[in-house]
């Protein structure tokens, strides 16, 4: 597995946190609310479907692991 790849249960929660996410912007209204919503929800189902999440490569380098 490549150090840059997420498993499949993260894969799962950053889908279902991208969806709730997508959920709460379409019940407010796509015009209402805010761009910066977006963000999180886009990178969050990015990282779900191909398995690269740019959030953990980022800490991983922040924070070495040993």
């Amino acid at each position: 597995m490549n150090k840059f790849k997420i498993g499949m249960p993260i894969r799962a929660f950053l889908f279902i946190a991208s969806s709730l996410i997508f959920a709460g912007i379409w019940l407010t209204g796509f015009n209402i609310a805010h761009w910066l919503l977006y963000l999180p929800a886009i990178f969050f189902m990015f990282a779900a479907i191909s398995g690269i999440c740019p959030g953990i490569i980022f800490m991983k380098k922040v924070f070495k692991e040993k």
